[in-house]
């Protein structure tokens, strides 16, 4: 049998909605490793902010900063950091309005404190709010933003920064890609390290920065709790995170 791999998003997919892995996740994945199959985690977060689930998982390969940091069995393969000089035009031009977070490989920095915005966003992933450096993306690779404001208020931004992508995942927080940035990119980065095929490829996600993944992928997988626009074009639509839908999705493929 021709070796496989599996990509998992975190929020929605991997952990349930009190940021916790559902014990069937667990011992599914466990399964996985058992059985010979490479086990990814595709997600928009950086690589500190989910270094305690790739250890409590054991997993070494993964997609972070939606695609722009990519790292097979421990070794990084990939980077692709936003460009110093259109990040900084980005925030000169929303500093008066909207407050930002610069995330490197190792840190990030926000540039106000005290944001409402930013404590409702990381509260949600359950994180504290992020020491302040406004001027912490010079001389660093930065490999996302965060940019905090309501709905279509992001939109001005977009038209007038074509060098980024603005991708909503909180009604007051968009992450800030490169353009041609998404977790797809990254994806394709890891599978040619990884040496497989794209047919023996399969990808679990649920928020709107999966659909590029679950559209590249081998098979794609939409969680029953996942936006109706992933699920549309998604392979199979398995059951809510909290529902076992891991499981039930491996399953549903004879994964395990």
């Amino acid at each position: 049998m021709n070796k496989k791999i599996v990509f998992f998003d975190i929020d929605g997919t991997l952990v349930d909605f009190n940021k916790e892995i559902p014990l069937s996740t667990k011992n599914a994945i466990q399964q996985l490793k058992n059985s010979g199959v490479y086990v990814a985690i595709a997600t928009g977060r950086a690589p500190y902010m989910f270094e305690n689930i790739r250890k409590e998982l054991e997993i070494e390969s993964f997609v972070s900063f939606n695609g722009q940091y990519v790292v097979f069995e421990g070794e990084l393969v990939y980077d692709n950091p936003l460009g110093q000089g259109a990040l900084k035009r980005l925030c000169d031009a929303s500093d008066n309005d909207f407050p930002m977070i610069f995330m490197g490989a190792e840190e990030m920095r926000a540039t106000k404190g005290d944001s409402t915005y930013i404590k409702e966003s990381f509260n949600s992933l359950k994180f504290h709010y992020p020491d302040v450096d406004p001027n912490y993306y010079d001389n660093k690779a930065i490999y996302q933003a965060l940019l905090f404001c309501e709905r279509n208020e992001e939109k001005p931004l977009q038209d007038e920064h074509n060098a980024f992508r603005f991708l909503r995942w909180h009604d007051f927080s968009c992450d800030v890609l490169p353009t041609g940035g998404s977790k797809a990119i990254g994806v394709q980065k890891l599978i040619e390290a990884s040496g497989l095929n794209v047919s023996d490829t399969y990808a679990f996600g649920d928020g709107l920065n999966d659909i590029e993944m679950i559209k590249e992928i081998g098979t794609g997988i939409a969680m029953g709790n996942a936006v109706k626009e992933l699920k549309e074009i998604a392979d199979h639509v398995t059951d809510d995170v909290d529902k076992d839908g891991i499981l039930k999705g491996l399953q549903f493929y004879h994964l395990v």
